[in-house]
């Protein structure tokens, strides 16, 4: 009992000074189980505790303070003298003493207290192992082989390594259990070799050196191991080779049961209650039993080794030592023990005699320093050890003699210098820091103060009795703990989430998330969308992307391919064999697919999505597929999740039918059958279709059957896997009324809780979410029309994190909405702005316990319920489905229509936002571009020859390079026009040249071209009578292969022209308004046109040489209609058509171009044969020979044909030239410009 006197009174305990450093110390005579406390104030007095903490020893030293959730426990005190207040300790506790310290009084009283511990007597079995004894048990007769087994035993030690116990048994397998650096390690290993697939290690716990009780235990499970320390408990996958718990043979404290003795690797300390499969060791051991063999001297109590530690809890921490009372000069030494995770701290600090300088022990970047600050002197520096902030006990010593100095750590000497003068304390040995301004006894501390434990402070190699400070005997100190250290791991077991590292402080820790996919404080939330739709959303085009299924859950993000259309969001998953592939007699029948991403993931989209499809293939040549419907298939495929079930039905088909797709759509070409590939047919036939059941998907196997028949060829081809349509993106619910929700179970989100999803209203406020528990409770809400507030409370008070807008909220678009909650911090982000974070209280409660409903769009009060529409709900990557629960909730609806006003901004160059039930898409009807969002330009690359006619109005065209197919043109009536609008971009080096050319029936015209100074100009004929008027621009140098954008637009007389970014242009004509029954646009090469002025005439027979883009005429988009639509639109193509890439930035004009050719290929040759892979063909060389014979005879004509058209573009030429002269237009000789040579031409 801490007191110097006792006050006059009956009736509790009351010290003399209620300060911070009091306490009441209970012996309870022996170790027991505490499980509850109760206190009351002094009798008759104003004197009580209204707060206080516990601590507890076995010994009456190395006390240990009571924590739950990892933290320091704070008991709430009375309000009186006379009531009762008990509180059951969450966990029990086994210990000897007790000790309350009063953290609060009676504000108009003292300390006063009456106390009562509620328990029972604890008896143990007890070993103690002084690091050269051991025990050796031998287990017999050997135990039945089994797959099950358990080892359970308590330890407690000072030494941070050494073996625990050491099992061996059948087929050479064994198991350790060993302390290393304060840490529990499990090694299992298969013989005596060190080979690492003999060896599996895993390790648990940290700081277990501290001379406390820690709990270990291992238990067998047929395919795991649970691993054990105090409360935290790690699940182990075994090795197959470690397959059954044998154990014939254990030896306890030591590595085996000869050799042990004067091994650095036996363990110093005590074990307790070590039971193997039920039976208590230490029992058999007291019990003398003939199994056990006893080495060295193990004695059946635990001795406890007293070393007293203090802990500087923070910065005003700090101890004073009294220095010599005279000059001693033959120097002095200094040694001290330290443990500690900061990198900076002061160790110790003091005075030369007569203040002739300073001298400072210190830590920085985890190494220690030592610097001597003299007068008239150089400073003097050494530095030794590395990587000391580890938490584990380090020795530092300083020692100075006359004529040397030197420091060491861990028994190593670091650093020596011989000063010119005498290092020894000429008054107060300062640890830790300085003492508060006022008491500073001459102490400076420039650095960082120590936050850590000290223990074994020695002075002129004197140990310094720290209770003695404690008592204030000798010395002084502040914000101190005394007789314990206070040290905690907060990285085991580490809030570190998805293999974040953790690194930690005195006060806290951090996680590094890099290359990990996941951020915020412990590495919680995903930065990857969670589907394809979603990266649709944030304006995302084609392409590989990390999905995240789960967001913050346990399946990791994976690369995967997004295909975003115009219509849909394919996500495609490629697999190992997605290539037609022949099949060979010899090979497998049954053919495996293994798929780019995990099984998790795999089977998450394919939930999530709305559809999913398969392509499956058979190509065959009297090679049957599935024979008859009343027999066993030959032939089969295994599909589904997990190992997946056995189908014989095939693309196309009804699950379950053991058909083909030709027969559902009554076409196969033998009607007795229900495949095409049944028939055995001589000529090549195909069954192919897609399997569209998504709980079928994907296909994990293929066997095929009748492939060993003479004659008889066949191949097969599995497409990729593809999925559109995540219903977690758009599922939704519509709450029309305040005191509407939907309710769901219980959040658990104890440690970390994420909370993410979007909302549209017109209300000014309203609860988006609850959850409450007794005390606890998360709740999301728009607070006003312009903030968003996230709040909770863990048992720490309520605590919030608000972000406000610029903007309104309420104005019924959606914004998203992401929370999060860990054990270290709360952060709030709202659309796109910066979130808003709030640190956890140091030290405080961190679960988050719930146990009522979750209320979605309201609450459980029905007051502050929220109006609107919230889609996309998901708790720690879990989607809610909302609309299922809506569907049958009164005053909630399922769906919420109404995405443009959102995403209507995605839409580009004059797309249009079109609703849809579920998604929205862009209408590109009207815009140059295609592409998802309207942004991928459409582009050609024209040779002379090429040309491209719109056609406006019904005509009679007699060309014959026309296709076929081409319907004949709509009337489009009204064609005349008192406006349009131009764009497009080109790129070309040819001048003069004509860009583009509308003509109407009437000889009137619109022409835009590049003149000889390459300038643009844009010549109107709206009169037929008049002459043509030229507006042309003042921007030069257009003809530099590079690309250049132009909008023109008229209205009635008036004209803007724009080129690339510079000013814009007004022109005004002087004749006719209106243009006349246009009947159609030409890009590129046309005939001569007697309408046409002389030196435009010239022009269209050269045509165009270069690149155009995004031609838009209107919402007339020519180039979209050749290349896209060419069947089905009033477009005549003649010469090669080549679909390139105008904006390229590359310095090489001809790699520029990334072409695709339109082709009439059907992929396949010889009858229907399928197109393979030549290296899994067995006809690779002879089909190799025809290839080169029919290229050389495709050579050969593409040579005569472009010998001849050469020769006739020459005669053009040279007849142009001629004219040259005459109409003053000069034609540069040689287009700089042209597709590369690998580009292959097809005329259509």
């Amino acid at each position: 009992m801490q007191t110097d006197r006792k006050q006059h009174g009956a009736g509790g305990w009351s010290p003399l000074n209620s300060d911070k450093y009091q306490w009441l110390e209970v012996d309870l005579g022996g170790r027991t189980q505490i499980t509850a406390v109760a206190t009351q104030g002094r009798y008759g007095s104003s004197d009580w505790q209204t707060a206080y903490q516990l601590m507890f020893s076995d010994s009456g030293h190395n006390w240990k303070q009571y924590r739950w959730e990892g933290h320091i426990g704070a008991f709430p005190g009375n309000s009186n003298a006379d009531s009762v207040v008990q509180h059951k300790l969450r966990h029990l506790v086994i210990a000897r003493f007790v000790r309350l310290i009063p953290l609060d009084w009676n504000p108009n009283g003292r300390i006063g207290l009456r106390l009562e511990a509620y328990g029972c007597l604890y008896n143990s079995d007890t070993a103690n192992f002084d690091g050269d004894s051991s025990l050796f048990f031998k287990l017999s007769p050997r135990p039945i082989q089994t797959s099950a087994g358990s080892i359970y035993l308590k330890f407690k030690t000072m030494r941070n390594s050494g073996i625990l116990l050491h099992a061996e048994g059948q087929n050479e397998l064994s198991f350790t259990l060993e302390l290393q650096k304060g840490q529990l390690l499990l090694l299992l290993r298969k013989g005596r070799s060190l080979s690492v697939d003999k060896l599996h290690l895993e390790s648990l716990g940290s700081l277990l050196d501290d001379q406390h009780w820690h709990l270990a235990a291992v238990e067998h499970h047929s395919s795991n191991l649970n691993l054990t320390v105090d409360k935290n408990t790690k699940w182990v996958a075994i090795p197959p080779w470690f397959t059954h718990w044998d154990y014939d043979q254990m030896t306890v404290g030591a590595v085996q049961n000869r050799s042990s003795r004067n091994s650095n690797r036996n363990f110093h300390g005590c074990l307790e209650n070590l039971v193997y499969n039920g039976l208590n060791l230490i029992e058999l051991a007291k019990q003398k039993d003939q199994r056990v063999t006893v080495m060295g001297n193990v004695t059946f109590s635990c001795s406890e080794p007293v070393y007293v530690a203090v802990t500087f809890t923070g910065p005003q921490s700090s101890l004073r030592l009294p220095g010599a009372t005279e000059l001693h000069l033959a120097g002095t030494s200094v040694e001290l023990q330290f443990r500690t995770w900061e990198k900076e701290g002061l160790l110790l600090t003091f005075d030369l005699p007569k203040r002739e300088g300073t001298v400072w022990l210190h830590l920085k970047e985890a190494t220690v320093y030592l610097q001597i600050h003299t007068a008239d002197r150089a400073p003097l520096e050494l530095k030794a050890g590395s990587a000391l902030n580890d938490g584990q006990w380090h020795s530092v010593g300083l020692k100075s003699g006359q004529e040397d100095l030197t420091i060491t750590v861990d028994g190593t000497t670091g650093a020596s210098a011989s000063p010119a003068y005498l290092i020894t304390p000429g008054g107060q040995l300062f640890f830790g820091g300085c003492p508060a301004v006022g008491n500073s006894h001459e102490c400076r501390n420039p650095f960082k103060a120590f936050q850590g434990c000290m223990r074994l402070l020695t002075v002129k190699e004197q140990l310094v009795d720290l209770i003695k400070v404690q008592q204030r005997l000798m010395g002084d100190y502040s914000n101190l703990q005394t007789d314990m250290c206070g040290i905690i791991d907060r990285c085991s077991p580490s809030h570190c989430e998805h293999g974040g590292s953790c690194t930690q402080s005195w006060s806290t820790f951090r996680c590094n998330c890099s290359s990990t996919g996941y951020s915020g404080a412990t590495c919680h939330s995903s930065i990857y969308e969670q589907s394809c739709e979603a990266y649709k959303h944030r304006g995302n085009t084609s392409g590989y992307y990390y999905i995240d299924v789960d967001g913050s859950g346990p399946i990791n993000p994976q690369l995967i391919f997004c295909n975003i259309t115009e219509d849909k969001t394919w996500t495609v998953i490629q697999h190992n064999n997605t290539e037609l592939t022949k099949i060979q007699p010899s090979i497998e029948r049954n053919q495996h697919f293994e798929y780019t991403v995990n099984e998790e993931q795999l089977l998450a989209i394919i939930s999530q999505s709305e559809y999913c499809e398969q392509e499956l293939t058979y190509h065959c040549r009297k090679s049957r597929l599935l024979n008859t419907p009343d027999g066993a298939p030959l032939s089969w495929w295994v599909g589904g999740p997990g190992v997946g079930q056995r189908q014989t039905y095939w693309g196309g088909a009804l699950p379950g039918s053991q058909q083909c797709a030709c027969s559902l759509q009554e076409n196969c070409v033998d009607h007795k059958h229900h495949c095409n590939c049944d028939a055995e047919h001589t000529a090549w036939v195909n069954d192919s279709g897609l399997l569209t059941h998504k709980e079928s998907l994907p296909v994990r196997s293929l066997v095929l059957g009748d492939v060993q028949k003479p004659g008889s060829e066949s191949s097969y081809m599995v497409g990729p896997l593809r999925c559109y349509g995540d219903n977690s993106v758009w599922d939704s619910a519509f709450f029309d009324k305040e005191t509407s929700y939907l309710h769901f179970p219980t959040f658990h989100g104890e440690l970390s809780a994420d909370i993410s999803l979007l909302f549209k209203t017109t209300s000014s406020s309203g609860v988006l979410l609850e959850n409450l528990g007794i005390r606890d409770f998360i709740r999301l809400e728009l607070s006003s029309s312009t903030e968003v507030l996230f709040s909770f409370d863990v048992g720490n008070g309520p605590l919030e994190v608000r972000v406000k807008a610029g903007v309104p909220l309420n104005d019924n678009r959606w914004h998203r909405i992401q929370a999060e909650r860990n054990v270290r911090e709360a952060s709030l982000r709202l659309d796109e702005l910066p979130a808003a974070t709030m640190e956890s209280p140091a030290d405080g409660h961190i679960h988050l316990q719930l146990n009522s409903q979750l209320f979605v769009g309201g609450t459980a009060s029905r007051q502050k319920g929220f109006r609107g529409c919230i889609r996309s709900l998901r708790l720690n990557g879990i989607t809610l489905d909302l609309e299922k629960r809506a569907k049958v909730t009164p005053g909630v609806q399922a769906g919420c229509p109404g995405h443009c006003s959102t995403y209507g901004a995605l839409c580009q160059n004059q797309g249009r936002c079109v609703e849809k039930t579920k998604s929205f898409s862009c209408d590109c009807s009207s815009s140059a571009y295609t592409g998802a969002f309207c942004d991928k330009d459409v582009s050609v690359s024209f040779k002379p020859e090429t040309s491209i006619r719109y056609i406006f109005k019904e005509k009679l065209v007699n060309e014959s390079n026309r296709r076929s197919s081409s319907p004949s043109s709509p009337i489009m009536p009204n064609m005349n026009l008192r406006a349009e609008t131009i764009s497009l971009s080109f790129r070309t080096s040819q001048i003069p040249a004509l860009l583009l050319y509308v003509v109407s029936n009437r000889r009137e015209y619109l022409v835009l071209l590049l003149n000889k100074q390459e300038q643009l100009e844009v010549r109107y004929r709206l009169e037929s009578s008049k002459e043509e008027e030229i507006l042309r621009s003042k921007v030069r140098n257009l003809a530099d292969r590079q690309l250049h954008s132009v909008s023109v637009s008229r209205l009635a007389n008036s004209v803007t022209i724009q080129v690339d970014q510079h000013n814009r242009e007004n022109f005004n004509l002087t004749s006719g308004v209106e243009f006349n029954d246009i009947s159609s646009l030409i890009l590129g090469r046309f005939h001569n046109s007697p309408d046409l002025d002389p030196e435009l005439a010239q022009l269209g027979p050269l045509g165009f040489t270069g690149c155009l883009s995004a031609v838009l005429f209107n919402s007339i988009s020519p180039l979209k209609a050749a290349l896209l639509r060419p069947s089905t639109s009033p477009v005549v193509v003649t010469g090669p058509i080549i679909q390139s890439s105008c904006g390229s930035d590359s310095a090489n004009p001809y790699a520029a171009e990334n072409t695709h050719h339109q082709s009439d290929q059907s992929g396949s040759v010889g009858g229907g044969q399928p197109l393979l892979n030549a290296l899994r063909s067995d006809s690779a060389l002879i089909g190799g020979l025809i290839a080169v014979v029919i290229f050389g005879i495709v050579s050969a004509l593409a040579i005569l044909a472009r010998f001849l058209h050469r020769r006739k573009r020459t005669c053009q030429n040279q007849e142009l030239k001629k004219t040259e002269d005459n109409n003053g237009l000069q034609f540069a000789s040689q287009t700089r410009y042209g597709p590369t040579e690998n580009q292959k031409e097809y005329f259509i």
